[in-house]
């Protein structure tokens, strides 16, 4: 069955207040939709790594949250677009511990494991596009 989109909302990212404001549109979203306390923490933790990356690394872009459902089961899904340098080696980008930056390299990894379905694509030099779904 296909996944249809009941809703979307877009975000744009480009200093650290977005961070807390997409971290709280996830949040209302993901309450929204009935996630307990367990399932509302880790998605609105992976979005707050992807978030923080799209600025950090990508140099801002933009977050997408759309109200999913496929059948009866509805889900939150959020697309983190950015049109930065990209990343070269997107499996060792999502090993722990490995880092560009001054982080700890759990990143993406951590939001990986955070959610249901984890979609990562990127070219240098033409940025990159995460997209993650946490299912009720």
């Amino acid at each position: 069955m296909a996944i249809r989109v009941v809703s979307t909302e877009s975000l744009e990212i480009r200093v650290s207040d977005d961070i807390v404001r997409v971290r709280q549109a996830v949040r209302q979203k993901s309450v929204g939709l009935g996630f307990g306390l367990v399932d509302q923490t880790k998605v609105v933790t992976a979005s707050s790594e992807l978030a923080r990356n799209t600025l950090d690394y990508g140099g801002g872009g933009q977050c997408h949250l759309e109200v999913v459902e496929n059948g009866a089961r509805a889900g939150l899904r959020i697309i983190f677009e950015d049109q930065g340098p990209g990343i070269d080696d997107a499996d060792l980008a999502l090993t722990d511990g490995f880092t560009t930056g001054n982080g700890m390299g759990l990143g993406l990894g951590g939001a990986k494991r955070l959610s249901h379905e984890f979609e990562l694509s990127s070219k240098p030099g033409d940025g990159t596009r995460v997209s993650i779904v946490r299912w009720k």
